[in-house]
């Protein structure tokens, strides 16, 4: 009899099931894994959802373990945790950068064991903090540096999380969204809306993915200070203001992708084992600002796209989601 498990797929523009996959067994060096959480990202997965990768990255925006082609039919998802059911390590918690399934099969490779002192629960975020690892080390802030996250989302808050403790930086949170000074001083940093954030910068991370928040981090810099851009457009064509200070303050702007290592003495493995590492510390709930069942996915998914539902990471709980045997 052939195993399946349930699986999230996007069918087109706002509207997404759960579907039946065929689950094979493991063979050598591959795990089974059971999931206990996922996440969703909501900057990346709702523009994949809204079908907005333009047809010219579909082959860089693939997830690991992506099936189906952009924009759609498509499995699409990278935050998940759960349970290895067979061989050395049965019974130990992973992450795996894998979509929203029940159960998959993937080599043992593909996983990173959880740290004891990480909850489950919270090391959904670990391919988000990962990303934030990857632009800390791209940006190589100095010890003092007055440094703006601009963009309080997903992305710029885990940045913010990761700079917080970095000794004797100015860390300062920019939003034009004021519920997010709450994650703000949750995280331990500072908070301002963009028309009273602190400028003379040395660095500034941008991430809100908007051409005001670029306008906004180009403002905050201080000269030969650096915008790190990690923003993600999709198919959006945005105005750069590179008139006015930029050349006479000697600005750069730089981009910062997960694809790449920010260091070349590491690899993508230790970096993972960096981000799972940190979230030790538990500030980092700060950043699951919501949950629901894996069941629920194809009525929260539209929600999270549109902002019905406002979250950072929003967690999925599996629950008793099964397999049928």
């Amino acid at each position: 009899m052939t195993r399946t498990a349930s699986a999230f797929w996007l069918n087109e523009s706002g509207k997404g099931e759960v579907r039946q996959v065929a689950l094979a067994e493991p063979g050598p060096g591959e795990v089974e894994v059971r999931t206990l959480f996922s996440g969703v990202s909501r900057g990346t997965e709702t523009l994949v959802f809204r079908g907005g990768v333009p047809e010219n990255q579909h082959a860089v925006m693939r997830a690991p373990f992506q099936e189906g082609d952009f924009p759609w039919p498509v499995k699409y998802g990278y935050l998940n945790v759960g349970v290895v059911q067979n061989g050395d390590l049965k019974g130990r918690t992973v992450f795996c950068l894998y979509p929203h399934q029940t159960r998959y099969v993937v080599p043992e490779a593909a996983v990173t064991l959880v740290p004891e002192a990480v909850p489950a629960e919270r090391a959904v975020l670990a391919g988000t903090i990962e990303t934030a690892v990857n632009a800390v080390w791209d940006a190589r802030p100095l010890i003092g540096d007055r440094i703006a996250v601009v963009g309080g989302g997903m992305v710029g808050s885990s940045i913010a999380a990761v700079l917080a403790t970095f000794p004797g930086a100015r860390v300062e949170l920019v939003d034009a969204d004021p519920a997010r000074e709450e994650v703000a001083r949750k995280l331990g940093v500072g908070f301002a809306l963009p028309g009273n954030a602190l400028d003379g910068c040395d660095l500034v991370f941008h991430a809100s993915a908007t051409e005001a928040g670029l306008t906004t981090a180009l403002n905050l810099l201080a000269p030969e200070g650096r915008v790190i851009e990690l923003s993600w457009y999709g198919d959006r064509l945005i105005s750069v203001p590179l008139g006015e200070f930029f050349h006479s303050r000697r600005l750069t702007i730089r981009s910062s992708q997960v694809g790449v290592v920010g260091r070349p003495d590491r690899t993508y493995g230790e970096r993972m084992a960096v981000a799972l590492d940190l979230l030790a510390d538990t500030r980092f709930d700060a950043l699951i600002t919501g949950h629901s069942p894996f069941e629920d996915l194809p009525e929260v998914m539209p929600k999270l796209a549109d902002g019905e539902i406002p979250a950072l990471c929003h967690r999925v709980d599996y629950g008793q989601a099964h397999v049928p045997e």
